[in-house]
This record gives structure tokens, C-alpha cells and sequence, in this order.
């Protein structure tokens, strides 16, 4: 889907404020990694992931997405009364009733007007989300929309680290669940409007999407523990992804070169450095966020494009693309034109 009338009015992101670095954890693991003769550091070397960042205490991830609607609206410059529809994208949820979405919008004193709900797809929700928003503006039937999301992956490392410290877990168990050290807490939150109403942002032009979901078990997961066939994950993850790039290709009118900024799913430093080398993008033009914040799911590609706003990276006309992936597999292309 492309769109003619939708643009991005306001854009924000809310770090995590605690470090743990992967010294830390290998340092908890160490009788294990010796038990079961791992010598690799797959944290460090392998994934590059030096760090992630915890929240400091109890947060749920509807007070994270609060944390990032408040300062997107601010930055939007609009009051809560006007949003029409606001979609909750984490992966991480207080509760499976009612709506996360609900929550937030509670927080916010959004309109009884405004549709809230929750979109649920891996670490591709906050693109699905600004897809379905988009099309509502698109069509007239909203003026503003707000997408949002928290991730809170504290209780997911407690329990991990509780099983991978256990002094009769099996190298197999130790390795399929060690993907969940990669994970990071973070927020973001993105106001997207109609083209007339937000003169001079940046507009979503859209894009593409494309699935393989004979492969949904390669990566599993609940709120305290994910299973993660890395390997294959990589393989179909990347087949998929080239599918997608050849329909962006068309759909867009993409030529690596012409691109100005590549904002890609952070996942690690093996996927990152695979899509750069399939699609001939220039290393330059990606931001990396996952060694020092590990995989935010969903919230990093809206990170990433909120911290290259922040460093003035972004100039006007500038074309931005935007590559996700989730598990599923699902993954979507999209272009922003600053």
C-alpha cells in the first residue's frame, strides 16, 4: 500500500536507564559456560551485543509507551483530544486482558472517539501499525494517529538467567534459550497525520510486506522465556528478506545507492552485516543501536529513526528506508521521505 496524504507529525524514544553488559551476564553464566565447555562469548562476539539497558524498576509496558506518547504528542504539538486511533505495538503486555492499547490511552485521556487496540506481530508490529493508521488517513477517516510502544524485557532475563544458571540445564536447553539475553527495554511513539495538517514533515510513503510463515517455529516466546532456532532463523529470515527487497524495488523504485538512510530491525551484528551485504548498502547509511541496547523488538526501528533525527542526521528530502523483520516469519519494507 502507498499512500499520497500521510505524514509523520511527531517522533519520540525513551532509552531504558540501566546498562547490563554481556561481562555481566557471562559472569553469572560461568559456571555453566564451564560446565558445558562453551568457550565462545556468542553475546559478544557473535551477536555484538556488549550491552542492553533494563528499566530501573517495576514498568509496565503500557507506562513505557505513555512515557514515549507524551513526548511524541509534545513534539507533534497536538492535544490528546485529537487523535483518532491509537495502536499499541509491544511486544511485552501488562495483562492478555484488557488491551495494552487501553491502558495508554487511558493514561492519556485520549476521546471516547478514539479506537484504541493492540497489534500483535513479533518485532514487525510498529510498521504494521503505521500501515493501518496510514490507512485510515489516507481514506479521511481520522485526522491524527498515534502508534506506540513499550517493551519490558526485565522478567524475561530474571527467568532466563534462573534456567540457564540451573546446574542441570543441558547444552541444547542453554542454547536455543540464550537469544533471549539479546533482548532490550525501550519505548517509542510516533503521531502520524494528514500531509495538510502537518506542513513540511516527513511523509510515509509506505511499502510492502511479504510472508513465510511456514517457518513460525523457528522463534517462540512468552513474557518469561523465548526459544530461538538462531541459525535457521537467519536463513529463511534472510530468503524472505530478499523476496521483499525485489517488491520494494518495484513498488518503491529502490536503488541502494539512491537511498539515503537504511533504518534496519536490530537484531544483531551476524543479521545486520547480512543485509548490508545482500542488498549492497553502503555501511554508513545504518545506524546500529544493538550493541550497546540489544533487540528492542518492535520499538527499534522507530528508535532508530528518532535517535538519527537527534543527532541531525536527517535532511530534507532525504529518503529513508525502513527494513523489518519478525517472527513468523513476516517482513515489511517502507520509505520515509524527510
Amino acid at each position: 500500500m502507498l499512500f499520497q496524504h500521510v505524514a509523520i507529525a511527531g517522533l519520540a524514544h525513551i532509552d531504558a536507564p540501566v546498562r547490563l553488559s554481556s561481562d555481566d551476564i557471562n559472569a553469572r553464566l560461568k559456571p555453566t559456560l564451564d560446565r558445558l565447555r562453551i568457550r565462545t562469548d556468542v553475546l559478544q562476539d557473535i551477536a555484538g551485543i556488549h550491552a542492553r539497558r533494563l528499566w530501573d524498576g517495576p514498568m509496565l509496558a503500557s507506562d513505557a509507551a505513555t512515557l514515549a506518547a507524551v513526548k511524541a504528542l509534545a513534539d507533534a504539538g497536538i492535544e490528546p483530544d485529537r487523535v483518532g486511533l491509537l495502536v499499541n505495538t509491544s511486544v511485552s503486555r501488562d495483562y492478555l486482558e484488557p488491551s495494552t492499547a487501553s491502558i495508554v490511552s487511558g493514561n492519556l485521556g485520549l476521546s471516547e472517539l478514539c479506537q484504541n487496540f493492540d497489534v500483535a506481530n513479533a518485532c514487525l508490529a510498529f510498521i504494521n501499525g503505521m500501515d493501518i493508521a496510514s490507512r485510515m488517513i489516507e481514506r479521511g477517516e481520522i485526522d491524527y494517529a498515534l502508534v506506540v510502544d513499550g517493551e519490558t524485557a526485565d522478567l524475561a532475563y530474571e527467568k532466563t538467567l534462573e534456567r540457564l544458571t540451573s546446574p542441570d540445564v543441558t547444552e541444547e536447553q542453554f542454547r536455543n534459550e540464550l537469544a533471549t539475553l539479546t533482548l532490550g527495554c525501550g519505548a517509542a511513539a510516533m503521531v502520524m497525520a494528514r500531509t495538510e495538517l502537518a506542513p513540511g514533515a516527513p511523509r510515509y510513503r509506505g511499502g510492502v510486506t511479504r510472508a513465510a510463515t511456514q517457518w513460525n517455529g523457528l522463534c517462540r516466546g512468552n513474557l518469561d522465556r523465548m526459544v530461538t532456532d538462531t541459525r535457521q532463523l537467519l536463513i529463511e529470515g534472510l530468503k524472505l528478506a530478499q523476496r521483499t527487497w525485489i517488491a520494494a524495488k518495484g513498488a518503491l523504485g529502490w536503488v541502494a545507492e539512491e537511498l539515503d538512510e537504511f533504518v534496519i530491525h536490530q537484531v544483531s551484528q551476524v543479521h545486520t552485516q547480512a543485509f548490508i551485504k545482500a542488498f549492497g548498502i553502503d555501511p554508513k547509511k545504518v545506524l546500529t543501536i544493538f550493541n550497546e541496547h540489544g533487540n528492542i523488538g518492535p520499538a527499534s526501528v522507530p528508535i532508530v529513526l528518532s535517535k538519527l533525527r537527534e543527532m541531525g542526521r536527517l535532511k530534507k528530502g532525504d529518503r529513508v528506508a525502513l527494513l523489518g523483520i519478525g517472527s513468523g516469519l513476516n517482513c515489511s519494507m517502507a520509505e520515509v521521505v524527510w
